[in-house]
């Protein structure tokens, strides 16, 4: 199958997909290969490699999946994997408790909505948003009754600070694998700090909605007056003592410096030993790798060795499941590909081109919307995407990590009952599931928009 039907084969197995996942519950990662599979069949991917005349092999369809898939773990799975090691580590010692604390001597407790979206957007960046959210509810909490806040505004501060920073920053896994996946993998530190900088414009509309929003919505817990609530320092004294800053914000720091010297030494043609150790220390995985280490002596210190093999242990447990449906999305990737619909996109590009950076958002947000998951939203246009990006007009590097931005703004665009985070920020912000519509989904709906006009008016300044 070639030309327009294959592209109508494409929309209709994107269709199925969605539908599967959402409506019938089938877990992504089966409803991502079975498409990948139909699809690459249909597509007329060949059962078995083909030898034509002149040498050159067509590969099998199983080939197809099983490069696309051992690509992504290939290139991604230590990576998250370190990740989410030195995150859960920050849980268990309540570094990242100590974070949010230097966040909010920072900020200030009389702005406690900026504090609480701040702590978010920084905890969030090496620990996943649902944790993120769950850690730190009780901080939240005492920050409410301590200065007598809108419960609903804090909880939507907390919400958007750690989405944000969970759609746009790595290390978190999302944006890793986005990267790895549009081919600047190695490039983490520029990622990073596009994330960072595309961070500014929903940052800002989430604190402003966060504060609308609080006017007209009342929360169970601001009605309940009698409620004891744990104050901040009676929290922080259950973890014992907590790391110092500089140890606490070790396991982050840390791999981002190395990162930059490694790219410090490239552009500036460093040779001999030099370049080598630093472009050693600054591949990402060593990094991280090293982040891990300073991980591992905030354990020791904090004397909770003892938890290290089962933190280790519910990573992997946590990280598996990502991976694969990770995986799952560079198969889709790979067998779009293989087929011709590149080609024939490629050939009739005027169309695409006049999207450009707005197709991954639109993908995405079509993808969230309708199964739940950031993650395999983010992955699963990742790899659609992927094949395109020379048409798109998103080749360079820098155009390719305001991709991954775009796909995280889409990603977020929206998150409502359907998605597992939707229910965390309900449930422990006391509302009711009509009045997380009005604050959660509303607000990742101002801030995915909020971020794509941002990348938008980034894309026409980065060419």
């Amino acid at each position: 199958m070639t030309g327009f039907p294959l592209i109508i084969a494409f929309v209709i197995a994107i269709i199925v997909m969605i539908v599967a996942i959402s409506k019938f519950k089938i877990h992504p990662f089966l409803s991502i290969m079975t498409v990948s599979l139909i699809l690459g069949l249909i597509a007329g991917i060949p059962l078995v490699n083909v030898t034509a005349e002149d040498g050159s092999v067509t590969q099998g369809i199983a080939n197809v999946i099983g490069a696309g898939f051992s690509g992504t773990f290939t290139s991604i799975g230590i990576v998250m994997f370190l990740d989410a090691l030195s995150g859960s580590i920050l849980e268990a010692t309540g570094a990242a408790f100590k974070l949010a604390d230097m966040v909010i001597r920072l900020v200030g407790k009389k702005r406690p909505e900026l504090a609480m979206l701040l702590m978010g957007w920084v905890v969030s960046i090496p620990v996943f948003c649902d944790s993120g959210f769950v850690i730190l509810n009780p901080i939240r909490k005492a920050l409410v009754k301590r200065t007598m806040t809108s419960s609903v505004a804090m909880t939507v501060s907390l919400s958007a600070g750690l989405y944000i920073s969970h759609v746009f920053i790595p290390p978190t896994p999302g944006p890793i694998a986005a990267a790895n996946t549009l081919g600047i993998g190695n490039n983490l530190l520029l990622v990073m700090g596009m994330g960072v900088l595309v961070s500014i414009a929903p940052l800002i509309a989430g604190y402003f909605y966060a504060k609308y929003i609080g006017k007209k919505v009342r929360a169970k817990d601001e009605a309940d007056s009698s409620e004891v609530t744990k104050t901040y320092e009676q929290l922080v004294a259950e973890y014992g003592k907590l790391p110092g800053g500089f140890i606490a914000l070790a396991p982050i720091v840390v791999p981002i410096v190395l990162m930059a010297l490694g790219s410090i030494a490239s552009m500036a043609h460093w040779t001999g030993f030099l370049f080598d150790i630093s472009t050693f220390l600054g591949t990402p995985i060593i990094a991280l790798a090293v982040g891990t280490v300073f991980g591992v002596i905030q354990m020791a210190q904090a004397g909770k060795m003892d938890k290290f093999y089962g933190v280790t242990n519910d990573t992997l447990k946590t990280v598996g499941p990502i991976l694969f449906v990770t995986a799952a999305g560079g198969v889709l990737g790979k067998v779009i590909s293989s087929t011709s619909m590149v080609d024939y996109i490629t050939s009739n590009a005027s169309v695409l081109e006049s999207i450009g950076i707005f197709f991954p958002f639109i993908l995405a947000a079509i993808l969230k919307s309708a199964q739940g998951s950031s993650t395999v939203a983010i992955t699963t246009t990742a790899g659609i995407l992927a094949p395109l990006m020379g048409v798109l007009g998103l080749a360079s590097p820098v155009r390719a990590a305001l991709a991954v931005m775009a796909i995280g703004a889409g990603a977020m665009t929206v998150s409502h009952a359907n998605d597992s985070y939707f229910w965390v920020v309900t449930n422990f912000g006391e509302m009711e599931p009509e009045q997380g519509y009005k604050t959660q989904t509303l607000c990742t709906l101002v801030l995915g928009i909020a971020s794509m006009v941002w990348i938008f008016l980034l894309s026409v300044v980065f060419r």
